[in-house]
């Protein structure tokens, strides 16, 4: 009899490297696949992208795997950085990891592997699926290890899109992780984790902006009007930011730190201000483009979990729904909810689905 065929996203990093054994221990026949989805600008030095292939192929070796490439990158050009730079100039902060793994990573991989013949696709994401054979459905869990959960960011998948999904990092703990990854002599045990989004990596995200989006400085004012900066564009700053105003030490003004408050569009203006200030949070939200995993949403009026930030801890609310969307009460106010991220709601440890900010308010 077969062994059912699994095609992993092997990425070059721990994770998929680990993913990748952990299923061939299970019996699993594993295959890796190597997705490109940026074309490098090597003029600025930036070729993360092969550096990484060379580590996959490594591992792949090591494991005795076949490894696929594959280019994505005009896919994620029009599904996911089309949507990125629309987001930036409504003056809003997208998360386009959310987007790539629902256009890119569980819909083009997803069709891909199924051309090589997949019975599973596999990611190295830290988060569980429960199958209820009773009624076909396919629950999203949080991650064992808390730290690491990544259920925030697979949010908008679709049963489709899970049915055949594995996720075998996610009853591990990272430290478990790199510990099998160096057990078994893959190249990419101590390799650092990739932060921040994928198409900048390491390079300047103001002048990676700037070579798509025209930006206009704007004075930075406090709620009372008071002139105290002037700003490089409003897409280059989002709610909550400390770091980077260039404001610090004002004569007249407390050692406290600033913080971007809010964002004024109409006089493309920044708001500002300085400590735990009251403006920085905000008790409602309302969010459009809902998904539920499950397909249906919840009552119309529900109590929930729910976390506007991925390293935020859950947070208790309730739901309102509304012809255009949701309305979102928290029983605390929450801090820098910022348009254009996202809200996810829970029940316990499963991931029921979630939507984008749209506004936020008292």
């Amino acid at each position: 009899m077969a062994k059912p065929r699994v095609i992993v996203g092997l990425s070059g990093g721990v994770d998929s490297s680990v993913a990748a054994l952990l299923l061939l221990q299970q019996g699993y026949e594993v295959h890796g696949v190597f997705m490109k989805n940026w074309e490098d600008d090597f003029e600025a030095g930036y070729c993360a992208a092969s550096d990484d292939l060379s580590d996959a192929q490594d591992v792949a070796e090591t494991l005795g795997i076949p490894l696929h490439r594959v280019n994505f990158a005009e896919e994620y050009r029009q599904r996911v950085f089309a949507h990125f730079l629309a987001e930036y100039r409504c003056g809003r902060t997208p998360n386009p990891d959310i987007l790539c793994n629902s256009e890119i990573k569980f819909r083009a991989f997803l069709d891909h592997a199924r051309r090589l013949g997949a019975d599973h696709i596999a990611t190295g994401h830290y988060a569980r699926l429960v199958h209820n054979e009773h009624n076909g459905m396919t629950q999203l869990l949080k991650g064992v290890d808390r730290s690491k959960d990544q259920s925030y960011f697979l949010h908008t998948l679709t049963q489709d899109q899970l049915r055949d999904a594995l996720f075998p990092l996610g009853e591990l703990p990272k430290a478990e992780v790199r510990r099998l990854a160096q057990e078994h002599d893959l190249v990419t045990y101590d390799k650092k984790d990739s932060t921040g989004i994928c198409f900048i990596g390491e390079r300047d995200f103001r002048a990676f902006l700037q070579q798509y989006l025209p930006t206009e400085a704007g004075p930075m004012h406090t709620p009372e009007g008071e002139v105290v900066g002037q700003h490089q564009g409003l897409a280059f700053y989002t709610l909550g930011q400390r770091h980077g105003l260039g404001i610090g030490g004002r004569a007249g003004y407390s050692d406290q730190p600033w913080y971007v408050a809010d964002k004024d569009l109409a006089h493309n203006a920044l708001i500002v201000v300085q400590g735990d200030h009251a403006l920085l949070y905000r008790r409602y939200l309302h969010a459009s483009q809902l998904h539920w995993i499950s397909g249906s949403p919840p009552s119309d009026t529900i109590e929930l979990m729910a976390k506007t930030r991925y390293r935020q801890a859950d947070q208790a609310c309730t739901l309102r729904q509304r012809a255009n969307g949701y309305d979102v009460e928290f029983v605390q106010p929450q801090r820098a909810v910022t348009p254009g991220q996202s809200v996810v709601f829970y029940a316990a440890d499963e991931c029921l689905g979630g939507g984008v900010i749209d506004v936020a308010w008292n």
